[in-house]
């Protein structure tokens, strides 16, 4: 059985493409021939083979849109959207920490992006009669913490929610629409995060990362999530292999969130 996932000439747009999950995303559509278009706020000066990038303000409309006419410009279409953009930066202290310039923070970080850019980018989808989108949420829309995710997984699950919807208006029509659900990932800045912690506490980069865990309610995996797995997923669900899978959502997140 060959393992070639037949995206060998694919066009794909990944939004937040340059760092962590969203990097590795495009290395591995890139591995598996698809030529690619990365998105962000601020890009390299230089690009690899089959990769172009936009920097584009995606927290507005005017970004989207000049992501929009790029993609179409250099792609002549698109085969697969990919949006990873994704964060938050609201400040801790639970729900009254969070004011309406919060709350609309965190809908144009983790939302807007993505209706914006589908709605830019779905007619030309349509009219070839195929595509897939895939939208990545966290598994904060399940598992929220209260003291400083709140708006950050409301976010996240307005955005699972308007994906299943969107798949089932255009699955009809040729496009598949999926999500995926990481838990914690080891990208730079989650590395950062733990060394740091380990340090306020007195132990090891291995002590820092328990202490991100025992946080979560414990990783039963009994680590993170590496990036390159969470681009090894999505190459996956956005090839032909995955040709029968739209609507869902995939969690990867070592098992974190308890499931029947």
């Amino acid at each position: 059985m060959s393992f070639d996932l037949g995206l060998k000439g694919k066009r794909a747009l990944v939004t937040g493409g340059t760092k962590g999950a969203g990097a590795a995303v495009v290395a591995a559509l890139l591995e598996a021939g698809v030529q690619v278009v990365a998105a962000a706020r601020t890009v390299p000066a230089e690009a690899p083979p089959r990769l172009d990038y936009v920097a584009a303000d995606l927290m507005t409309a005017e970004g989207c849109a000049v992501l929009a006419a790029a993609v179409l410009d250099r792609l002549g279409g698109v085969d697969i959207i990919v949006n990873m953009l994704g964060g938050s930066s609201a400040p801790p202290g639970g729900f009254a920490a969070l004011s309406d310039t919060e709350w609309f923070e965190e809908l144009n970080h983790n939302l807007m992006p993505a209706v914006r850019v589908d709605r830019a980018l779905l007619p030309s989808m349509i009219a070839q009669g195929s595509g897939v989108i895939v939208h990545v949420t966290s598994i904060q829309h399940e598992l929220p913490l209260p003291e400083s995710t709140t708006a950050y997984a409301a976010a996240k699950a307005a955005l699972s929610t308007y994906s299943k919807s969107l798949s089932k208006e255009v699955t009809p029509k040729g496009v598949r629409v999926v999500r995926v659900s990481p838990g914690w990932i080891e990208t730079d800045a989650a590395v950062a995060l733990a060394e740091r912690l380990a340090h306020d506490a007195g132990t090891d980069y291995e002590g820092g990362k328990k202490i991100i865990m025992d946080s979560l309610g414990g990783i039963p995996l009994g680590r993170p999530v590496k990036p390159h797995e969470i681009g090894d997923l999505v190459a996956f669900l956005a090839s032909p292999r995955a040709a029968a899978i739209t609507g869902t959502e995939y969690v990867i997140d070592g098992g974190t969130v308890p499931t029947a």
